[in-house]
């Protein structure tokens, strides 16, 4: 797996960036994203899914596919494949362990909630309810990276919209 963007640095800079805006992020985000990156949850094919969705991100060539099964409106299983940067493997690695066992109207408030959270919501930051994903809460500040922290939920939005309408 290539990472196709530069990482933040141990003083939390990104490498190449010389604004003194540029934020510094936790070494929890750093641990947890590098954690999941390197030894995703979920990760593999899932038989008998159903419903399997392939999403992609066309400014840096990440991708994702998402398979779910269902048991009624509960997801029972969510598995991916895919390759790209930490941000994008990491976040939808955490997305899968978070979603078992959910309702699809949990599960869609947890895409609400962690779309709050890419733009900036200090409360869905805190919401204990998306675990792990509280991690990424400081790639806000780097607006070219929400698109890869979002790209596992917009395979789960358009997968739940398949299989539920």
């Amino acid at each position: 797996m290539m990472d196709r963007h530069p990482e933040p640095d141990r003083a939390g800079g990104v490498p190449g960036a010389t604004s003194p805006e540029t934020p510094p992020l936790s070494s929890l985000f750093q641990q947890l994203v590098l954690e999941h990156y390197k030894k995703p949850r979920n990760r593999g094919e899932l038989p008998g899914a159903d419903v399997d969705v392939r999403m992609n991100n066309p400014s840096c060539g990440d991708t994702v596919r998402l398979q779910l099964r269902f048991d009624g409106d509960r997801i029972a299983q969510a598995r991916f494949l895919g390759d790209g940067c930490s941000i994008s493997q990491a976040s939808v690695s955490m997305m899968t362990q978070v979603l078992e066992g959910k309702t699809v109207a949990e599960a869609r408030a947890l895409i609400e909630r962690m779309k709050a959270m890419m733009h900036g919501d200090p409360a869905a930051a805190r919401d204990k309810a998306l675990g792990d994903l509280r991690a990424l809460a400081g790639v806000h500040r780097f607006p070219v990276r929400v698109r890869c922290a979002l790209l596992g939920w917009n395979a789960l939005e358009e997968a739940l919209r398949q299989a539920f309408g």
